[in-house]
């Protein structure tokens, strides 16, 4: 069982950054695929990034603004996000996926966080 808990969610202007930090409970976090998706009122949930062995991944609408890393001694996952717009509000998931690759379909994770909200002012 991993337990995921976000955090460094908030208000910002349009044009500002945050940074999102994910904490996995459990020995085998490096062993998992770990993505971010967000969901907006009235939206599905929407895969953003994914990072594992393989490398990252970012859906097109954030790539060039977000970064997603992970540092597996502190069995935490990020994600940087700047130039942020508007349309990035949401409540933003963290997730993890017991395979080598971050699925960008949230049906291939086992486990999510509870989420944190991100409001962009514009």
């Amino acid at each position: 069982q991993v337990q995921l808990v976000e955090s460094g969610g908030g208000l910002v202007q349009a044009g500002g950054s945050l940074r999102l930090s994910c904490v996995a409970s459990g020995r085998t976090f490096s062993s998992y695929a770990m993505g971010w998706f967000r969901q907006a009122p009235g939206e599905e949930r929407e895969f953003v990034a994914g990072i594992s062995w393989s490398g990252a991944y970012y859906t097109d609408s954030v790539k060039g603004r977000f970064t997603i890393s992970r540092d597996n001694a502190k069995n935490t996952v990020y994600l940087q996000m700047n130039s942020l717009k508007s349309e990035d509000t949401a409540v933003y998931y963290c997730a993890a996926a017991r395979l080598t690759f971050p699925p960008s379909s949230w049906s291939g994770y086992h486990y999510w966080g509870q989420g944190t909200q991100v409001t962009v002012s514009s």
